[in-house]
């Protein structure tokens, strides 16, 4: 939401410019009959508008478009001001499973489907080893992440019966990688390989990201195929209305 907050504020201030561009006063289209008559409306007077200005007349017409496109933008930031004037970070229903007992009763309830998927879920693999300093972010699940955002991909794959693994070894020829989630199809089983890239706005960083994306699809492991990739900056973090929808479109 407080990204949504951020683009409206841009798009709103850019529709302030484009307004300022545009001749004074408010279009009127009066019915004559069978036809319109076009007015230049001010604050003292009405001004017609021949037909031969018809351009002129679109250009008041865009002016009002904006101007009412403005109207409705301002009222969408408002209400989400308040939402987050109003609204807790923190979700009930989470909170009860970091209970543990709670949690304990629970699992059943978040286990999938399958048993054969759910053993696979629960059996021992290989993990990364590499920088355990980095896995500060408990998930609901159990499992301690490396980011926020990898928190929230955890959380929403355990909530809908998904059977993952976090930073299991994947073996390619005499390459060992380690996807941030490897993921079962609840229904079919197939496997699905989920790389978060976090830092896209580090140059460094972004360009291992490449070269980790080459070395997938030369393993046959294509992205938007059987690898998932989400992506985010500083300025443009991932939501969690993106990682449902990422969610919903490969699995549910």
């Amino acid at each position: 939401m407080l990204s949504e907050y951020q683009k409206l504020d841009t798009r709103i201030q850019t529709i302030k410019n484009q307004i300022k561009e545009f001749p004074s006063g408010n279009l009127i289209c009066a019915r004559n009959g069978k036809h319109y008559k076009w007015y230049q409306s001010t604050e003292h007077s009405n001004t017609y508008i021949p037909k031969q200005d018809r351009l002129y007349a679109e250009q008041l017409a865009q002016k009002k478009y904006l101007s009412l496109l403005l109207e409705d933008l301002l009222q969408e930031k408002r209400a989400i001001k308040y939402y987050l004037n109003h609204h807790s970070d923190t979700s009930k229903a989470t909170s009860l499973l970091n209970n543990p007992e709670f949690k304990a009763l629970l699992a059943p309830y978040f286990t999938p489907l399958s048993q054969e998927l759910s053993d696979w879920k629960n059996s021992s693999y290989e993990q990364n080893q590499k920088h355990p300093e980095h896995l500060i972010h408990k998930s609901i699940s159990g499992n301690l992440v490396r980011s926020k955002s990898e928190s929230i991909i955890d959380m929403l794959l355990y909530t809908h019966k998904i059977p993952f693994r976090y930073e299991c070894a994947l073996h390619l020829d005499d390459i060992t990688l380690f996807p941030d989630f490897t993921i079962r199809h609840p229904q079919t089983g197939d496997i699905y390989y989920w790389e978060h890239f976090g830092l896209m706005d580090n140059p460094t960083y972004s360009q291992n990201a490449y070269s980790k994306l080459q070395l997938y699809t030369c393993h046959g492991i294509i992205p938007s195929i059987h690898l998932i990739t989400t992506y985010e900056t500083k300025k443009h973090p991932l939501t969690v209305d993106t990682i449902m929808k990422v969610i919903e479109y490969y699995f549910l």
